[in-house]
């Protein structure tokens, strides 16, 4: 990778919802949660460098910025306190992998 980075520190987790199981069972398309900072390319090399033994080719990968919630939460009760926080901002990688191929216990007996 061009940054030096280790897999883990490019590919967060697997993001698990209707639309990527989905997309997983009918186009070969798994999605992940990225850091901001990473590229498509980065992405690409950390797929295809994590599962060597399977030599998984990769066919495109798509991203979005996925911008962080920002809560408000109410403190001291009844004074009108209030706090404010953030959760952190990622990135959604779509990683399309080439028909028949597939990520080995990733998403297995879902």
């Amino acid at each position: 990778m061009s940054q030096g980075r280790a897999f883990h520190q490019v590919i967060l987790r697997p993001v698990s919802s209707e639309k990527s199981y989905s997309e997983m069972g009918r186009l070969n398309k798994y999605t992940f949660a990225c850091p901001t900072d990473v590229t498509k390319v980065d992405i690409r090399r950390a797929i295809e460098e994590a599962f060597p033994e399977q030599r998984l080719t990769v066919l495109a990968v798509n991203v979005l910025a996925v911008h962080g919630k920002v809560r408000n939460r109410q403190y001291r009760r009844g004074r009108g306190g209030r706090l404010t926080g953030k959760s952190p901002d990622w990135k959604k990688a779509v990683v399309t992998l080439a028909p028949g191929q597939k990520i080995p216990g990733l998403f297995e007996g879902v």
